[in-house]
Formats: structure tokens, C-alpha cells, sequence
């Protein structure tokens, strides 16, 4: 028998929506194939089990949310304020395309947190041997401030994807339609690197 590329394509997008949804613990290989609209024998011959299927689309989530910013932190053709734009519009743009990404993956990460490093084999220091880092402590060091680089990189991430992923109770308890909350976020996209440069005194 021989494999067709677009049914295996079929399973792997069913199993992230799937998994994205209810969690590897949660989830069958049933409600897999059902998702695909295939039977369970045909779910096995691609996949073989459930822990396979999972670590190949955990593999490809983590490395979706890593590419967003890869390509910004290390070009060494722009300067700090233009990566701090580039990187806040970049994340907000991104997952406002698949807002239950970080949400599936925190989660999942929480209960196994070394499989980012076993599996992924995503370098340890992927962020602090960036050239945005270096670029930030030498803006820390210039300006004689008080936090670390890495205080101020979690800022852009938690400023950029809170909302995103808050989506649902910021509507709620802010009387937001749809309209308006995407008007909040595009207002974001301005607002956060404005807040993130005077943190570090960037003209």
C-alpha cells in the first residue's frame, strides 16, 4: 500500500485541531480519524499511535511559534527599535491567526517541559544568544538600567500574546464585539513597542 501524501496531510491537521482543543490526555485516536473523516486502521497505517501523531504536530507547533520571531531577533541588518516593532507586530499578527496555539502548548509543556528539549532540540539559547539580546543589554548597560534583557523580552512576549489569548474574557468583561476587540488589537501593535522602547530609553 502506498502512502498518500494528502490523507497523511488530512490526519495531521485533524490531530492539532483536535489536540488543540482537548489535550493529548483527553484525546482518542477515534476522535482523530472521525475529525479526518477516515477509519481508525487508516489513522494507524499513517501514524501508527496516538504518542507518534502528537509528537509530530507538538514538533511543528513549537516550531511555528519559534519561527515568528527567529528571522527578527537575529538579523543583523536592523537596529533594536526595529525589531521590537517587527517582533510585538509579528507574534499579534500571528496568533491572532491561531489564538489556542500558545494556549495548547504552555499547557502540554507545563506537564512535559522537557520534550522542547529531547524532541524539539530547539537551542537552549535560542533567545539569550540572539542578536537582539546582545542588543538590549548594550541599550541596559548604555542607560544604566535596573532589570535584565530577559525581564524585558518576557515583557514583549506577555504584552503581545496576553491579549490574544485572553481574547475571550477581555471581550466579556469589556462589553467588546468583534469589531472593537480587533480595533484593540491593532491599537496594540502601536501601543506595546511605544511602552517597550521607553522601558529602555530608546529614542
Amino acid at each position: 500500500m502506498v502512502k498518500d501524501i494528502s490523507t497523511e496531510q488530512k490526519i495531521k491537521e485533524a490531530a492539532k485541531r483536535v489536540f488543540i482543543k482537548k489535550g493529548f490526555g483527553m484525546t482518542r485516536t477515534r476522535d482523530i480519524a472521525k475529525e479526518a473523516n477516515i477509519n481508525l486502521a487508516l489513522l494507524n497505517y499513517y501514524y501508527r499511535s496516538k504518542e507518534n501523531l502528537f509528537e509530530i504536530v507538538m514538533k511543528e507547533c513549537i516550531q511555528e511559534m519559534f519561527s515568528y520571531i527567529d528571522n527578527i531577533i537575529n538579523n543583523n541588518d536592523t537596529n533594536l527599535s526595529e525589531k521590537i516593532d517587527a517582533a510585538v507586530c509579528r507574534y499579534i499578527e500571528g496568533l491572532s491567526k491561531n489564538p489556542e496555539l500558545p494556549i495548547f502548548l504552555f499547557s502540554e509543556l507545563q506537564v512535559n517541559p522537557q520534550f522542547l528539549y529531547d524532541k524539539i532540540k530547539i537551542p537552549t539559547g535560542f533567545i539569550k544568544d540572539s542578536y537582539m539580546f546582545e542588543q538590549i543589554n548594550e541599550q541596559i548597560a548604555k542607560e544604566k538600567l535596573n532589570f535584565t534583557a530577559l525581564h524585558f523580552f518576557m515583557n514583549l512576549i506577555s504584552l503581545s500574546i496576553f491579549p490574544i489569548i485572553g481574547r475571550p474574557s477581555l471581550k466579556y468583561f469589556n462589553k467588546m464585539d468583534e469589531k472593537k476587540y480587533e480595533h484593540f488589537i491593532e491599537e496594540r501593535k502601536i501601543l506595546v513597542p511605544i511602552w517597550l522602547k521607553s522601558m529602555l530609553k530608546l529614542e
